[in-house]
């Protein structure tokens, strides 16, 4: 059983430490602490990524000015594909200008 330290546990699910920190305290993640430190089981990590994966997505894209109305266009179709290499449907598309 890998066990991983606060901040590599942060970095794979996308997180802070901090947020890893408060998690462990409210009881939301088992932590085993050695020494000072928190050590999270790899099957905790798996077991909050099997969970966090949304099932729909909004994008928000912004510019400026009207002068780069293209960008704007281009911003949203780079997430668009983003978005579709991933596996998430996109439910709704905001943009700003």
């Amino acid at each position: 059983m890998r066990l991983y330290r606060t901040g590599e546990a942060a970095k794979r699910l996308g997180v802070t430490r901090m947020t890893i920190l408060r998690w462990i305290k409210a009881g939301k993640i088992k932590a085993y602490k050695v020494g000072r430190e928190h050590r999270i089981p790899e099957s905790e990590i798996k077991r909050i990524l099997e969970g966090k994966v949304p099932d729909e997505v909004v994008i928000y894209a912004r510019v400026s000015s009207r002068d780069q109305k293209e960008d704007l266009e281009r911003q949203v179709e780079y997430l668009k594909g983003y978005c579709t290499t991933k596996g998430y449907k996109v439910a709704r598309i905001i943009t700003d200008i």
